[in-house]
């Protein structure tokens, strides 16, 4: 039983979720795992409080 666990900056809406578990989903049938096996979990999470070394996404956003 696969447990997917997604982090991604917030904002995505149910139906670019809903695509990527397709797309989860999918791969792991290739493999010969049913579909109700798989699990996907989402963690959304800020700009403010995403770094990337020692600096967040969100300032990084505000330089460009």
């Amino acid at each position: 039983m696969p447990s997917i666990r997604v982090s991604m900056l917030s904002g995505k809406t149910k139906e670019q979720k809903a695509k990527l578990v397709s797309a989860i989903v999918d791969a792991f049938d290739e493999m010969d795992v049913p579909a109700a096996a798989v699990t996907t979990i989402f963690e959304e999470v800020s700009a403010e409080e995403w770094y990337v070394a020692t600096e967040s996404i969100a300032d990084k956003r505000r330089k460009t």
